[in-house]
C-alpha cells in the first residue's frame, strides 16, 4: 500500500486481544500524514490504557494491518513514539510500552481528533464536581436555546509524582450529558468519552490557546503563585449536525507546557 492511499478503517484487521496490547481503531484522514495519525492514535491508546494492560505491543505487521497502512508507515509512527520515550524496541524480543513513560510537554495541534485525545491522555484525572448549571455567559453563544448545561471540573496530575499539571472545565450539552457516565472521566479524556463511550459523531473541534495569568482557583488547584503565567486552552466540539456538544476550558501550568502548531503545506 502506498503512503498516499487512504486505507479502509482499521476495524477490518483487529489485533488479536489477549495476546498483546490492543490499540483503538482509527479512520484515517487523507489530508494529514498517515504516520502522524497512527502515532497519535497509538499514543492515546498507550497513555489511556488500563493499569493491568500488558506492556507488549503487537508486531509491526500486526499493527500495520490493524491501522490499514504499510509497514514502512507503521515503522515511522513507532519511531516517533520511541523518540518520545513511550516505547522501547528490542531485537528479537519485540516492542514494549515503557511503564514509567511520561507525557511530553508540548501542546500540539495538527487537525486530528486522535491528536487531541492523545494530548489529554496519560495523566491521573480526578473528577472534582459535576452537575447542571445555568449556561455561563462566556459560553452562552455556543448553546443557543439551552437554559442549562452540565459542568464537569477535573484535576489532572502526573501518574508517578501526583503533581498537578492542569485542570479542565467542560460544559456539555444536556442532551449529550444524559448519556455520559461521569466515572469514565477518571480514566479517559472527555473527547474520547464523548466519541467512543457516548457515541457522539464528532465532526470537528475548534481550538484556541492563549497566555493568561493564574486566577485564585487555578493557583490553588495547580499549586502555582497567583498571577503566574498559564496556558489557557479552549476547545469547542461540534457534532455532525453542527451542534456544539462540549466546550472545554483547560488551564495548563506555564512552567510545564509549551504550545506548538504544525501546518501541512500540502
Amino acid at each position: 500500500m502506498q503512503e498516499d492511499q487512504v486505507p479502509q478503517p482499521a476495524a477490518n484487521s483487529p489485533v488479536p486481544r489477549g495476546t498483546a496490547f490492543a490499540p483503538d481503531s482509527l479512520v484515517l484522514n487523507r489530508k494529514l500524514p498517515l504516520w502522524y495519525q497512527v502515532s497519535q492514535s497509538l499514543r492515546a491508546s498507550i497513555l489511556g490504557r488500563s493499569p493491568d494492560a500488558t506492556l507488549r505491543l503487537p508486531t509491526e505487521e500486526q499493527l500495520a494491518a490493524h491501522y490499514g497502512v504499510s509497514v514502512l508507515t507503521m515503522r515511522q509512527a513507532l519511531k516517533e513514539l520511541e523518540a518520545e520515550g513511550l516505547i522501547s524496541r528490542h531485537r528479537r524480543r519485540g516492542t514494549f510500552i515503557e511503564p514509567r513513560a511520561r507525557r511530553s510537554s508540548p501542546v500540539r495541534l495538527l487537525g486530528s481528533i486522535d491528536a487531541i485525545v492523545a494530548q489529554q491522555s496519560g495523566e491521573r484525572s480526578t473528577l472534582l464536581d459535576h452537575g447542571p448549571v445555568p449556561v455561563p455567559g462566556e459560553v452562552a453563544e455556543h448553546f443557543p436555546g439551552c437554559a442549562e448545561v452540565v459542568g464537569y471540573r477535573r484535576l489532572r496530575c502526573e501518574e508517578a509524582s501526583g503533581e498537578p499539571t492542569n485542570w479542565a472545565q467542560n460544559w456539555v450539552h444536556p442532551e449529550v450529558a444524559a448519556g455520559l457516565d461521569a466515572a469514565d472521566l477518571d480514566r479517559w479524556p472527555m473527547t474520547k468519552v464523548l466519541r467512543d463511550r457516548v457515541g457522539v459523531p464528532i465532526s470537528r473541534i475548534t481550538d484556541t490557546v492563549e497566555a493568561r495569568l493564574a486566577d485564585p482557583v487555578t493557583a490553588e488547584l495547580l499549586g502555582v503563585p497567583l498571577l503566574s503565567p498559564i496556558l489557557y486552552y479552549t476547545g469547542v466540539t461540534y457534532d455532525e449536525d453542527g451542534r456544539v456538544v462540549d466546550v472545554a476550558q483547560i488551564r495548563y501550568r506555564g512552567d510545564r507546557f509549551s504550545f506548538s502548531v504544525t501546518v501541512d503545506a500540502h
